[in-house]
C-alpha cells in the first residue's frame, strides 16, 4: 500500500537540528522528496546526501525575503513544485526583558514570527497550485505564559494566530493550514538553555503537568508528521497539552499569576544574574551565537 505522503514535496525550515531535522527524517522515511531550507550549508549538505532520494537544500535565512525566493524557485526547479511547508525555523533567546539585550529579543521575533510569515508568502503561489498544505510551528509558549519567554511567547502567539487566519483565507482554495504546539523538546535550544542556566532548568523541573515534560525530537517529529499526513488543524506536543489549551484563559488569570509569582517568582533574579552573567543571549548551537559580540556590545552600552 502506498504511503499518502510518497512523492510529495515538502519544504521544512529549520532542517539542520532539532524539530526540523527529526521531521526531515521522518519525511523522508515515508517517501517525501524534502527541500531543506536552513543556515547551515554543511549539515543541510550532509543531511540530504544521508537520507538520499534526490533532496535539496537551499541555505537561506528566513528573514530575507530574495534568500527564500531563491529557495522557493529552486525547488520547484528541482523537484517540480511544493505540496507541504513546514514553517519550523526559530531561536530563543535567553533572560528577562528587563537583561536581554534588545536587538536580541528583536531577532527572536524576526525570525519566529516574520519568518514564518515571509516563508508563507514565498510558498504561496506553488503550495495553492498543488492544494497542499502548511504546518506552521508555535509553541504552548503561544497559551501558557511564563518568566523568561516574553519575546518568544509573544512570537509564538503571533505564529499561532497567523496559521488561525491563514486557514480562513486560504480555505476556499484548498490549501490546509495547520498549527503545531510543542511544549519542551530535546533540542539543543532547550538543552543549551537548561545547561547554561540553573534558574532555567529549576523552572522547567518545577512546571506542572504536560508543561513540565520534556518529549523527545523522534516523538515530537512523529506527531507533525502524523498532522501532516492527516492535514490537521491543530497538533499537540504531548498530546496531554490540548487539555491545556482548552483551558487558555485560565493560565493568564489573576489565580494562575499568583500561583506562578509563588513558585517561580522567588527563581527570577537568580535567571536574571545567569543570564547577565553567561555573556551571550543565545545557546552554544544556535546560529545565532555569531550574533553575541554585537548583542554583548549593545548590552554593556545599555
Amino acid at each position: 500500500m502506498t504511503d499518502a505522503l510518497t512523492g510529495k514535496v515538502a519544504l521544512v525550515t529549520g532542517p539542520a537540528r532539532g524539530i526540523g531535522e527529526a521531521v526531515a527524517r521522518a519525511l523522508a522515511a515515508r517517501g517525501a522528496r524534502l527541500s531543506l531550507v536552513g543556515m547551515e550549508p554543511e549539515r543541510l549538505a550532509s543531511l540530504a546526501a544521508e537520507l538520499r532520494g534526490g533532496h535539496a537544500w537551499f541555505e537561506c535565512d528566513v528573514t530575507d525575503q530574495a534568500a527564500l525566493a531563491r529557495a522557493v524557485s529552486g525547488t520547484t526547479a528541482a523537484l517540480g513544485g511544493i505540496d507541504v511547508v513546514v514553517a519550523n525555523a526559530g531561536i530563543g533567546s535567553f533572560g528577562t526583558v528587563s537583561v536581554t539585550p534588545l536587538e536580541a529579543q528583536v531577532r527572536v521575533i524576526e525570525v519566529n514570527l516574520i519568518g514564518v510569515l515571509r516563508t508563507v508568502a514565498a510558498t504561496l503561489p506553488s503550495v495553492t497550485a498543488r492544494r497542499g498544505y502548511y504546518l506552521l510551528v508555535s509553541s504552548a509558549a503561544a497559551f501558557a505564559p511564563g518568566p523568561g519567554l516574553a519575546a518568544y511567547a509573544a512570537s509564538k502567539s503571533g505564529v499561532e494566530q497567523l496559521g488561525n487566519s491563514l486557514r480562513l483565507e486560504l480555505a476556499g482554495k484548498g490549501v490546509g493550514v495547520g498549527v503545531a504546539h510543542p511544549c519542551w523538546i530535546d533540542t539543543d535550544l532547550v538543552r543549551d538553555a537548561r545547561q547554561d542556566l540553573g534558574a532555567f532548568d529549576e523552572i522547567v523541573r518545577r512546571l506542572p503537568g504536560p508543561l513540565g515534560v520534556v518529549t523527545s525530537t523522534a516523538d515530537c517529529a512523529a506527531a507533525l508528521v502524523d498532522a501532516i499526513q492527516r492535514r490537521r488543524r491543530k497538533v499537540y506536543v504531548p498530546r496531554s497539552l490540548a487539555v491545556v489549551a482548552a483551558v487558555r484563559s485560565l493560565l493568564s488569570s489573576a489565580l494562575a499569576e499568583r500561583k506562578v509569582l509563588r513558585d517561580l517568582g522567588p527563581l527570577l533574579p537568580s535567571l536574571e544574574q545567569e543570564s547577565r552573567a553567561l555573556g551571550r543571549s543565545f545557546g552554544a548551537h544556535s546560529v545565532e551565537s555569531g550574533r553575541d559580540a554585537i548583542l554583548t556590545a549593545s548590552r554593556r552600552d545599555s
